[in-house]
């Protein structure tokens, strides 16, 4: 592996789920993999989970781990070309991810979308060119369309925790809230469990109101249902999400509140466990009753994270 971006930087889903879950059971295992390498990590947006995960996985893999928070420590950035600096930008990508690859072996960036445009937006600009500029193996720590480390640790998760189901019906299902969201985790959601679906691990569904249809080069294979209740129905696993309208680009459409997942709900699964990337706003996205139920698997999820970005990282200092 020479980047991580994508379901596409991964074959066999079950030999990465695998060799995820050895580590989970022996952590410690390939220490001397990473002395003497240094993982720089690049935030231009809050991050817990990601944050913390990531580098405890590569502590786990004898890495030091220098952090950046662009947002509050660095310099505006400007990533257009061939434009004069003379506004609020103060040094251009290409120079301030070349000097990150000067530091380190293996980058990580993470960054939100605008919500504005959407065909900048999905041009993934900012990453492809802080991939280009740094010369090393980039890591995505989520982008503003994709977000794969989160994916890999729910297909961890779920296979994981599907000992008695060989083939699990896992369904996404949309979520309200306050504020409009990326489609970053549905979409990569989608495009890993679609990839999933064609190598025989699972069914996949997802389920939203009309009008939240995701860009259908993420969901290609899934069954998409506009009745919650129906995409429910024998459902062995469920997760939820909130996203903003991919086709009127960043808006909220409806308020959906009937949309949101509670014990009544999901009477018609399979006695579903429950999964969110986190973080979760009660009641709203979720109910409490479910959160901090016997099927909640949210935790869990979120210590697999390590997991995730351990085997990524292994696998590309195994390139290095």
């Amino acid at each position: 592996m020479k980047k991580f971006f994508s379901v596409a930087d991964v074959n066999d889903l079950s030999s990465v789920v695998k060799e995820a879950l050895a580590l989970k059971a022996s952590p410690n295992t390939y220490r001397s993999l990473g002395q003497n390498k240094m993982l720089g990590l690049v935030f231009l947006n809050p991050s817990l989970r990601t944050r913390l995960s990531t580098q405890k996985a590569a502590i786990n893999l004898g890495m030091d781990v220098m952090v950046m928070n662009m947002d509050k420590d660095g310099w505006a950035l400007e990533t257009r070309d061939g434009v004069v600096m003379d506004g609020t930008t103060v040094e251009h990508i290409r120079e301030a991810a070349a000097v990150m690859g000067e530091y380190c072996d293996i980058l990580g960036l993470r960054s939100f979308p605008g919500l504005k445009d959407r065909e900048e937006d999905y041009s993934e600009n900012l990453f492809n060119k802080f991939a280009a500029y740094c010369k090393k193996p980039v890591v995505s720590l989520e982008s503003a369309t994709r977000h794969p480390l989160q994916s890999l640790t729910d297909l961890i998760t779920i296979i994981e925790n599907s000992e008695v189901t060989a083939k699990p019906k896992v369904v996404l299902t949309w979520a309200p809230h306050v504020k409009a969201l990326p489609q970053a985790v549905p979409n990569s959601f989608a495009e890993w469990m679609c990839k999933a679906q064609e190598q025989g691990l699972l069914d996949f569904t997802i389920t939203h109101p009309e009008g939240y249809e995701l860009d259908e080069s993420f969901t290609r294979g899934a069954t998409i249902i506009t009745k919650q209740e129906e995409a429910l129905n024998g459902a062995d696993f469920v997760y939820v999400k909130n996203w903003s309208s991919y086709q009127e680009y960043g808006k909220i459409l409806v308020t959906g509140r009937e949309w949101m997942p509670t014990p009544e709900k999901l009477k018609v699964t399979n006695r579903a466990k429950v999964m969110h990337c986190l973080p979760v706003r009660r009641d709203l996205e979720l109910a409490s009753a479910l959160l901090d139920g016997p099927e909640s698997l949210v935790i869990q999820e979120a210590g697999n994270r390590v997991w995730a970005a351990q085997v990524v990282l292994k696998r590309i200092l195994e390139n290095l």
